[in-house]
């Protein structure tokens, strides 16, 4: 039976955005199949698509068609209405969303935005809709410019009116909260709710609720004369430069947009000096109001600048662009990552997840899915936050990562290589990384190089390594990022987007090492396909292993997957299953499962066996009945690197699943190898499985 909950405000500029966000994120990691609905949207612009579906689609990458997502606009509703036939909305609306249930197991329903301030039917049509789909809500409120008695008492209201109409309320959520006013509120919505639903208070979020530079150029259809890069610089601040410079510069707060004339070279000036000041706050950009262009020689000292924000021109006069500007009501576009993930973040931050995904989840999904692993490991991750080095620091797909992993602030990010190099990287790319929050530190000018150099000599020297040697060696990133993890500097390292596996993992080997008892390194993928998560080893590292190794493969990839909250069922793959086959091959694979039984009697493990039989229940049941581990194997040990890698790329190109990985096994401290076809999203995923390693597993 699908389930659902409807997300309703009572007011514009609620911000409820950052709740739809929250929530897809948080049930895609507890339900196999969500769904997104919106039963009435604004009318859209010619050629355009409703924003919050759009965005909600794309990030999430839903497998929604655009139409299904909704049942009416604005003014069809309103039309609708007019001629008294306020039932076929619903009826519309019901057919559209029963389509939905027969697809997902939840749809989360958003409700309508109140932009249009005037109707007073909306709110009534809120309840109504959600009245008729059978399904819960969720009520969000907006505490911009409200007392805590206000917002409790619209809050209460709204949540009454629901309940009068036989609608359960699940939570209530008092969004854009003043800072320094969440603790009363708390206390002031527990007296008027009590136990019976989830109270979520959220305070202002400067960087949600200013526009970013993209968007005021949008609405005052302005010209990026410099700066183009960064665009999406967020406004938290504006005002005018109209009076001298020496008083305007007083006036200066952090990420200033400045309002200014195009012919005061003064301000223009003052302003670029100010930001590039350790005295002055930052910049988020400048407006050149009534169309006018800096002189010649006023441009040309812009050109040689390294600027950190745009400068536009616009063609209206400046006390009306500055009205305009104020007017600006920032959204949430699909493009605008960064917006994403720290709404995304800021209700993780906020919300109770487990208490309010326990009210709105009443039924058990079979299986483990990708999404579902995903949000599981972001989740441990975020436990114990961990330093995880990249060594690739200018390479496209590292910083497209890194900027994700920085706005998630999952994990601390240090990037190895020239600075200035890795800075003009991403602004050339438009990726916006918030540089305040990673390191970049290029080799030999690290104040540890040569502090590094002599650990090395003393850990090599008896391999006739002497300190020349050392210093060349540690010039490299592999070797630098390698040694930060030895001297406690840095919790991990990933590397190979460049790199072979054997430039990444050869430091490794010789001074990070093995842990007690293992006697290999080996690797394992984690391979998310539709409707479960195995465990494929070892596919990278190790290209004819015996059978002691492949027993120690088995053994170490069982651990690592129960580790991460898999069950493991181990097959031993072979081109036989049973005892019918024949063979050196088959035999080594026979003689290793043999050593797993005897070493680690507690696993469930089959071998050797073919792979339809130890992923196919019914073709698993045909050829060993009696096997607890036929049909439902979750962990895959491939006989040979000629197999596994073969394998693993073969499944991942042609069923589409992710590859997360590989993950290697058996080092003292995690080091991870990427492929040099990764992509920006498997880098992402391998440096949180790294993390994870790090916390002890």
């Amino acid at each position: 039976m699908c389930k659902s909950v409807y997300i309703a405000t009572i007011e514009p500029n609620s911000g409820k955005s950052i709740i739809v966000l929250g929530l897809m994120r948080m049930l895609l990691g507890k339900v196999a199949r969500v769904g997104y609905f919106r039963p009435i949207i604004d009318d859209p612009k010619e050629g355009e698509v409703d924003n919050h579906i759009n965005t909600v689609i794309s990030h999430f990458e839903l497998d929604i068609n655009f139409k299904n997502a909704y049942a009416f606009t604005r003014n069809e509703v309103l039309q609708k209405y007019n001629q008294g036939k306020s039932g076929e909305v619903i009826d519309g609306i019901i057919r559209k969303y029963k389509n939905l249930t027969e697809r997902f197991d939840f749809i989360l329903v958003e409700g309508t935005d109140f932009s249009d301030e005037g109707s007073i039917i909306e709110f009534d049509i809120n309840v109504v809709i959600a009245k008729n789909l059978g399904i819960p809500a969720i009520i969000v409120a907006n505490g911009v410019d409200k007392t805590n008695e206000e917002i409790v008492s619209n809050l209460k209201l709204a949540h009454d009116t629901f309940h009068g109409k036989d609608v359960e309320v699940l939570g209530v959520f008092a969004n854009k909260v003043l800072n320094g006013k969440e603790e009363q509120l708390k206390v002031d919505l527990s007296k008027e709710f009590g136990d019976q639903i989830d109270k979520i208070v959220i305070p202002q979020v400067a960087s949600l609720i200013s526009p970013t530079i993209k968007e005021i150029v949008k609405e005052l259809d302005g010209k990026v004369l410099f700066g183009k890069e960064h665009l999406n610089n967020q406004a938290v601040n504006f005002g005018v430069g109209a009076m001298q410079l020496r008083n305007y510069l007083t006036h200066l707060k952090e990420n200033s947009l400045v309002i200014t004339p195009g012919d005061r070279a003064d301000v223009i000036l003052g302003v670029l000096q100010a930001d590039i000041s350790a005295n002055y706050p930052k910049i988020s950009g400048i407006i050149l109001t009534g169309g006018i262009v800096p002189e010649e020689p006023i441009l040309k000292l812009i050109e040689g600048v390294s600027l950190s924000f745009p400068i536009v021109s616009v063609p209206s006069g400046t006390f009306s662009i500055a009205n305009q500007i104020g007017a600006i009501k920032p959204k949430i576009y699909a493009d605008n990552l960064q917006k994403i993930n720290t709404s995304i973040s800021t209700f993780e931050k906020y919300v109770d997840e487990e208490h309010l995904s326990n009210s709105l989840i009443t039924f058990t999904s079979e299986g483990l899915t990708p999404s579902m692993f995903q949000y599981d490991l972001f989740k441990r991750a975020l436990l114990h936050k961990k330093h995880i080095v990249l060594p690739e620091g200018s390479d496209e797909r590292i910083l497209r990562a890194t900027a994700r992993l920085v706005a998630s602030e999952v994990v601390d990010v240090t990037l190895i290589g020239d600075e200035q190099k890795i800075k003009s990287k991403a602004s050339s790319l438009d990726i916006a990384i918030d540089f305040d929050k990673v390191t970049i530190v290029f080799p030999t000018e690290s104040p540890y190089f040569e502090e590094y150099a002599q650990t090395l000599y003393e850990l090599r020297k008896h391999k006739n390594v002497n300190m020349d040697m050392a210093r060349d060696m540690m010039a490299d990133v592999s070797y630098f990022g390698t040694m930060m993890i030895y001297k406690g500097h840095a919790d991990g390292m990933v590397s190979g987007a460049v790199h072979t596996t054997q430039h990444t993992i050869r430091p490794a080997l010789q001074f990070i090492k093995t842990k007690p008892g293992a006697n290999i390194v080996s690797s394992i993928f984690f391979m998310c396909l539709d409707d479960r998560v195995s465990v494929f080893g070892d596919c990278a590292i190790n290209p004819n292993p015996n059978a002691e190794e492949l027993a120690e493969i088995a053994i170490t990839s069982a651990d690592s997957t129960a580790a991460f909250g898999i069950e493991p069922k181990i097959a031993m793959l072979s081109y036989s299953s049973g005892t019918s086959g024949k063979g050196a091959d088959v035999e080594i694979v026979r003689s290793a499962t043999e050593i797993v039984k005897k070493q680690r009697p507690d696993l469930k493990i089959e071998g050797p066996i073919q792979y339809d039989a130890a992923v196919d229940m019914e073709v698993g049941k045909s050829k060993l009945p009696d096997s607890e581990v036929a049909g439902q194997a979750s962990v895959l040990i491939f006989p040979d690197l000629n197999t596994g890698n073969n394998t693993y790329k073969a499944i991942q190109r042609e069923t589409g699943a992710l590859a997360i990985g590989p993950m290697l096994q058996g080092l003292n401290k995690p080091v991870n190898d990427l492929s040099r076809g990764c992509t920006a999203d498997d880098v992402y995923n391998t440096v949180i499985i790294t993390a994870i390693q790090a916390q002890g597993l």
